[in-house]
């Protein structure tokens, strides 16, 4: 440790050792039981957010919590055989990092401008520039929401791309989507008589992009042709509503620059401003354009968990969040001449499996992609030493998986300009997409360099533990529309009380609490009290893996929304990747338009136990925005910030209808969520 190192630490200390005596107070956890919403360190300053982050570090999991605790029995045999073989994961390096600094934790240091880096202490309440603890901490805030709506955006950037060039001619894929092209265009408002399913995809195409990147004011069309009206007259009222997501993203480097933007207050409202961006273009406009393209899916089954790995195979995992290049990965890798191949390079056949969100939106349209993990356990997998060929793309992708890559002789292949790992072969788009048209030979070098892995992999040892299920996949708003004879069904059950009311749970994985053990905890006391959970992304892994998502594990829930499910359905509908948040959206706006009631007033909640990225930040505002109340175990860094905190958990339930919870303890946030659920039903006069 440096000299600068020690005389950090030892400030730090200074600071926390002075105040022991202060009486410690969880504004989460009082917001959470309805007591005095007021913060103890707007009185008390520094001392006292330094003592709430102080108790809030002593909440983080370590590695031996983990491997007492996980609910997965394989991320246990998998974490046990790294160490054994010496092979470091995120949960070694979290440890490492151990204790994190509070200044960061809290938010308030800076370090937007070469003047600093600043933090506020006793000794110094403000930065060089004069920006107090209210304007470092909106300031970081709004920094990562501009970043979350730049990743989903750039996932939603190369979908409309791909549309748009398969409507072109450039792009030699199917349009397996049509239904869905003709219904956003209608409400586009786009004519669709007499018009091709390629004419019209490249008209949508047209809109959606012009959303992502309009640089002169106008209507945000996504928002004016789906939004509730109620919701859009809130943020009209509001005057958040969106040039374009660029413009956004834009506008939130600019007015957190040096000396430009010095008020909280319009840092926060450029902070909703991002949400709707997120949410329209990032979410809603990726959700269309895949639909449009590969088809809304179906139910199917599918095997869940490293069980499920295949000696034997030519082992593919896809890795990320881009569905353009794996879905022709995948139907090139089906197909009988590379299957034939394989054959003749001595495996059994070619199977793919899937890590993040790139196999769960592939797996309820090409059946067999098999997932197994989210991000934080890709480690794990590589560590079993079956898979011959990894395809990462883009976003929840780590560095570290080189590590365990080289280890396995596991060949690595990125296909993201965005996105490259030192050691990795790389076959991609450019960076203009000027070789689009060669998709399908990048698809056919890639499944080639599978098998060439694979043939010279065979003395790699393999170590697979003997875990896996099979779940339910492929929810969405019109197989549950099909299901129930619209959604009249189950705004009736939620009226009667069979269902006492819906999640959507969903999600990033943070080490800062034991891996998985807060969404099966939350979910656990949802179950048994009869709520309906609805599920997709990282979060949805070990729901899929521990039988949640299986019809058997309706014997979780409760006795009502037993009697509801009446052996037909699981008891946790799984909705798909990270972007089909819409699909939930769209269920629960069904419902709500069926109850006649607005989605604000409904039994709803949405929950990220253990989210840790910055999408993860803006998805929870998106539901926010829209009434719908969010609940968390992971604190944002907003505890230096008295004013910014109260904005977050309390200020915005006037404004939105909905605010933010956090309480580290998953249970209690459980007990929480279905406390306000039950307020909701007593509002609607609901049994």
């Amino acid at each position: 440790m440096s000299t600068n190192d020690r005389h950090e630490q030892t400030h730090e200390q200074e600071h926390l050792h002075a105040h022991d005596h202060a009486h410690p107070h969880d504004h989460a956890h009082d917001h959470a039981h309805g007591h005095d919403h007021s913060h103890p360190h707007v009185h008390g300053g520094v001392a006292d957010y330094m003592k709430a982050v102080a108790e809030y570090r002593k909440t983080f999991a370590s590695k031996q919590d983990v491997l007492d605790h996980t609910p997965d029995p394989a991320v246990r045999e998998m974490m046990l055989r790294m160490e054994q073989i010496g092979l470091s994961t995120v949960f070694d390096r979290f440890d490492a990092q151990k204790p994190q600094c509070s200044f960061g934790l809290a938010g308030v240091c800076c370090k937007i401008c070469n003047m600093g880096p600043c933090k506020i202490t006793p000794k110094s309440p403000r930065g060089v520039c004069g920006a107090d603890a209210d304007l470092i901490v909106s300031r970081n805030l709004l920094r990562s929401a501009a970043a979350g709506v730049a990743q989903h955006g750039a996932h939603a950037r190369e979908i409309l791309l791909s549309l748009k060039f398969i409507a072109e001619g450039r792009l030699a894929l199917p349009l397996l989507g049509e239904k869905r092209i003709r219904e956003v265009c209608r409400a586009f408002g786009i004519e669709t008589r007499g018009q091709s399913a390629k004419r019209l995809a490249g008209k949508l195409a047209d809109v959606l992009l012009a959303d992502l990147s309009r640089p002169t004011p106008d209507d945000y069309e996504t928002i004016k042709a789906l939004a509730p009206k109620e919701r859009q007259e809130v943020w009209q009222k509001l005057d958040i509503l969106p040039i374009s997501a660029y413009n956004e993203v834009f506008d939130a480097y600019h007015r957190t620059g040096v000396g430009t933007d010095g008020d909280w207050r319009s840092i926060m409202q450029q902070f909703l401003r991002c949400g709707l961006a997120f949410c329209f273009t990032g979410v809603v406009a990726s959700n269309i354009g895949t639909d449009a393209m590969f088809g809304i899916g179906h139910r199917a089954t599918s095997k869940v968990n490293i069980g499920a790995l295949k000696k034997g195979y030519v082992n593919i995992a896809v890795h990320g969040h881009l569905p353009t290049l794996v879905s022709e990965i995948v139907r090139i890798g089906r197909s009988e001449e590379f299957q034939e191949k394989a054959k003749k390079a001595g495996a059994k056949g070619i199977q793919f499996y899937g890590i993040c969100c790139s196999c769960l939106a592939a797996m309820y349209r090409y059946e067999g992609v098999i997932p197994l993990s989210n991000a934080v356990g890709a480690e794990l997998v590589l560590g079993t030493g079956a898979l011959d060929l990894w395809v990462a793309d883009v976003q929840d992708v780590y560095p570290a998986i080189m590590d365990v890559a080289r280890c396995f002789k596991t060949t690595v292949v990125t296909t993201s300009d965005s996105a490259r790992l030192p050691g990795a072969e790389h076959y991609a788009y450019d960076h203009h997409h000027s070789n689009i048209e060669d998709t399908e030979k990048l698809a056919r070098k890639i499944v080639t360099r599978g098998i060439e892995s694979f043939a010279a992999r065979r003395d790699v040892p393999v170590f697979i533990p003997a875990y896996e299920v099979t779940a339910d996949v492929g929810f969405n708003a019109e197989n549950i529309a099909e299901e129930f004879g619209g959604f009249g069904t189950l705004a009736a059950a939620l009226k009667s009380g069979e269902i006492r009311g819906i999640v959507n749970m969903v999600g990033c994985s943070n080490p800062r609490v034991v891996y998985e053990r807060a969404v099966v905890d939350v979910a656990d006391e949802l179950l048994k009290n009869d709520i309906l959970i609805f599920t997709n992304g990282c979060a949805s892994f070990p729901l899929l893996k521990l039988g949640y998502c299986s019809k058997a594990g309706a014997a979780k829930a409760g006795a009502h929304l037993q009697q509801f499910l009446a052996g037909k359905l699981p008891p946790v509908w799984h909705m798909g990747e990270c972007i089909d948040n819409t699909r939930a959206s769209t269920v629960f706006g069904g419902i709500a338009q069926a109850a006649g009631h607005a989605i604000k007033d409904m039994p709803y909640a949405f929950a990220s136990p253990e989210w840790s990225n910055e999408k993860g930040l803006d998805a929870s505002l998106a539901f926010r925005l829209f009434g719908i109340d969010s609940y968390h175990c992971v604190e944002p860094p907003v505890q230096g910030a008295p004013n910014v905190e109260r904005f977050l958990k309390h200020d915005t339930k006037e404004t939105l209808g909905a605010v933010m919870v956090v309480n580290t303890d998953p249970k209690a946030l459980a007990k929480q969520i279905i406390a306000d659920i039950e307020k909701a039903r007593q509002a609607l006069g609901w049994k």
